[in-house]
């Protein structure tokens, strides 16, 4: 419950940014992505998009998806016993802010183009909205249970797959490999979390919603691929999961 009520707080900062536009527009971003409306990108021949456009949605993803980040770091860092509970931290997180996201839209809509166009709306932002937000939630959540309980030999194994660029620039920095790795999984993360956010709008803003089921229909794919991959990870002795937290408590309750 505590989880869901972050996620839902997590929305407030972002509410605040934006009033303070009016008082103080500069501390509007956006405004400077204006510059890239004469840059276009085209998909096809009939679907072109300025690349403020692009900018601003990955924009939009990068500050939702770092709110909820913050919601599932603040208050469920210290609560994690494994990475099953990572991915479901972070999609009940994604619940709430999905939660207050959509209470504002329903009453924007009923405010300003009235009851009549609510009916539609309330169904896709409750179903699609709302799903796609528990999937990159739960993608990101991956991610981050990895950085948190990754065994050792795992990081290794990860760290030594790294382009050689990113070793020199550790070992000129002299970084910490273990806080290292936890950053850059968590950013990784955050990162597929963001693009297929942004993805996701950029389709809508296209007006193609006939891609919408077949994107969340893959998606959900993947974050399946993951759980099963997790899996793997846990039977491996690759990462702590609840299946290892099991087994350790029968062998300790046996001896």
């Amino acid at each position: 419950m505590l989880t869901f009520v972050a996620g839902m707080v997590s929305v407030a900062p972002i509410i605040i940014y934006k009033l303070s536009w009016k008082y103080f527009p500069e501390f509007n971003l956006f405004n400077y992505l204006e510059r890239f409306d004469s840059n276009l990108l085209g998909f096809t021949d009939i679907m072109i998009l300025p690349v403020s456009v692009i900018l601003s949605f990955l924009l939009v993803g990068m500050i939702e998806e770092y709110m909820k980040h913050l919601a599932v770091k603040t208050v469920d860092d210290n609560r994690f016993k494994d990475i099953d509970d990572a991915i479901e931290y972070s999609i009940v997180a994604a619940l709430g802010f999905a939660f207050i996201e959509n209470i504002m839209y329903f009453f924007y809509i009923w405010q300003y183009q009235g009851i009549d166009t609510l009916y539609m709306s309330f169904i896709f932002r409750s179903i699609f909205s709302t799903f796609a937000h528990v999937l990159f939630s739960g993608i990101y959540g991956y991610y981050y249970g990895i950085a948190h309980f990754a065994e050792p030999i795992f990081q290794e194994e990860i760290q030594e797959n790294r382009h050689p660029f990113i070793k020199l620039v550790h070992r000129i920095l002299n970084l910490r490999s273990e806080s290292l790795f936890k950053d850059e999984k968590t950013t990784q993360g955050l990162m597929y979390a963001i693009v297929l956010h942004a993805i996701f709008n950029v389709v809508l803003e296209m007006n193609l919603t006939f891609l919408i089921v077949p994107y969340l229909i893959i998606g959900y794919v993947a974050l399946t691929y993951l759980f099963s991959r997790k899996k793997n990870h846990i039977r491996y002795g690759k990462v702590i999961g609840r299946a290892q937290n099991t087994l350790d408590y029968e062998e300790n309750r046996q001896a």
